[in-house]
């Protein structure tokens, strides 16, 4: 079965979203953890958070995503933007224990004129101030397209900052395909190369989820910006390949596509009709 959810508020709470990825064919789901812009997290209710865990072992889910808001950048020139990148990420994973055994993601971050070295060390430092040996999720650096001053724009440099994570067991990748395209590795003509060079350099072991995404700009343009499935420059037909590859049809796939919750239902099952 295709395991495919799309991003959610998470306003309501969690079950709320458990209910509404079903209604829309979906068996999991990603939500921000707090405003993508930052602030306060809303508090969780312990009794909410198991009705999602009994619905999702009821109905199949894999897997379910969290997504660290745009704000955090582990790895500023600022001492104060560092901080908050601490505070919101330690309280973020704390959170994450009322449903175990989940995913939390993240954009590595932006080095700011500092140079990607030292993106990569202020990164892996957070990360070994943060990760303790008891959680149960696992912490996904998101793949990135490589614009301005972005870390992560290659495989090379997230295998970098997992290298200098103390408890790299509790870190994973999350593969973005429109960043992976906007960043240069060809997906659409060569998948089978993409995902040599990703097993080479990181290690299929560490994929964990892919964020499933066309894009509006055209290949290796190191910009950022989602397309619905099938209008950008990835493409459906590239998409039936992605979701049907032995190294990624298992894995979780998550929209975040420029869709209301009736273009994400259009879409799931679109790539249902799609998966073989």
């Amino acid at each position: 079965m295709l395991n495919i959810g799309c991003h959610l508020s998470s306003s309501k709470g969690f079950y709320n979203m458990g209910e509404m990825s079903l209604s829309i064919g979906a068996n999991t789901f990603q939500f921000f953890t707090r405003n993508p812009r930052g602030g306060a997290a809303k508090e969780i209710d312990p009794d909410d958070a198991k009705k999602l865990i009994a619905l999702m072992n009821e109905n199949n889910f894999a897997k379910i995503l969290a997504h660290a808001p745009y704000t955090l950048n582990a790895c500023a020139k600022v001492d104060s933007i560092r901080e908050f990148a601490y505070n919101t990420m330690k309280d973020d994973l704390q959170r994450m224990e009322y449903v175990p055994g989940n995913m939390y993601n993240f954009h590595p971050g932006s080095h700011v004129g500092q140079g990607t070295e030292k993106g990569i060390e202020l990164i892996s430092e957070l990360l070994n101030s943060i990760l303790t040996k008891e959680q149960t999720t696992t912490v996904l650096l998101e793949t990135m397209a490589g614009k301005g001053s972005e870390v992560g724009g290659t495989f090379e440099e997230l295998r970098e900052i997992i290298d200098r994570v103390e408890l790299s067991e509790k870190m994973g990748v999350c593969l973005d395909t429109c960043h992976v395209n906007d960043a240069g590795y060809d997906m659409v003509n060569d998948l089978d190369g993409v995902l040599t060079k990703f097993d080479s350099v990181i290690g299929l072991d560490r994929l964990k989820a892919i964020h499933i995404n066309d894009s509006k700009n055209p290949f290796a343009s190191h910009k950022d910006r989602h397309e619905k499935i099938g209008e950008g420059s990835i493409g459906t037909a590239a998409f039936e390949r992605i979701i049907n590859h032995p190294a990624l049809r298992d894995l979780p796939f998550f929209l975040e596509t420029p869709n209301e919750l009736d273009g994400y239902a259009a879409e799931i099952k679109l790539l249902r009709s799609l998966y073989k």
